[in-house]
C-alpha cells in the first residue's frame, strides 16, 4: 500500500521557480515508478515527469528542460523542481506511484504515465501569473 502526500505549491510570476515535494509511505525494497501529473480545467490530465528506482527519468515535452524530478530514497520523498514557470503551467499537481511498474522502460512499453498510476497524492495548486 502506497500513501502519498504532496506539498509545495503556490503562486509565482512568470519565470519563477517552485519545488514540489511528495512524502511517500512505501515498501523501500520494491522497484517502482513514481511521477507527477497535472490537471488543468478543461484539459486532459498530463503525466509530466517520472522516475524509477534506478534513477531513469522521463518527461513530457511541455516541461522538458524546465522541470526536474528527483527522489530521495532515504527520506522516501519525491521532488519536482520547476523552473522558468509560465502561465500555461498553472494547474493542480499530483504525485503518483505505481508499484506494479518497476521501470521507466516498462512504463513506456505499456504506454502509460503518472496519470494511470494506482496511488496518488491529494494535489497541490500551482498558479503562475504573467
Amino acid at each position: 500500500q502506497v500513501q502519498l502526500r504532496d506539498s509545495g505549491g503556490g503562486s509565482v510570476q512568470t519565470g519563477g521557480s517552485l519545488r514540489l515535494s511528495c512524502a511517500a509511505t512505501l515498501d523501500t525494497t520494491r522497484n517502482l515508478v513514481m511521477g507527477w501529473f497535472r490537471e488543468q480545467p478543461g484539459k486532459k490530465r498530463e503525466g509530466i515527469a517520472h522516475i524509477d528506482t534506478d534513477g531513469a527519468t522521463a518527461y513530457a515535452d511541455s516541461v522538458k528542460g524546465r522541470f526536474t524530478i528527483s527522489r530521495d530514497k532515504d527520506k522516501n520523498t519525491l521532488y519536482l523542481q520547476m523552473n522558468d514557470l509560465i502561465p500555461e503551467d498553472t494547474a493542480t499537481y499530483y504525485c503518483a506511484a505505481e508499484p506494479d511498474i518497476p521501470t521507466i522502460a516498462t512504463m513506456r512499453h505499456l504506454g502509460l504515465s503518472a496519470v494511470d498510476f494506482a496511488s496518488r497524492g491529494q494535489g497541490t495548486q500551482v498558479t503562475v501569473s504573467s
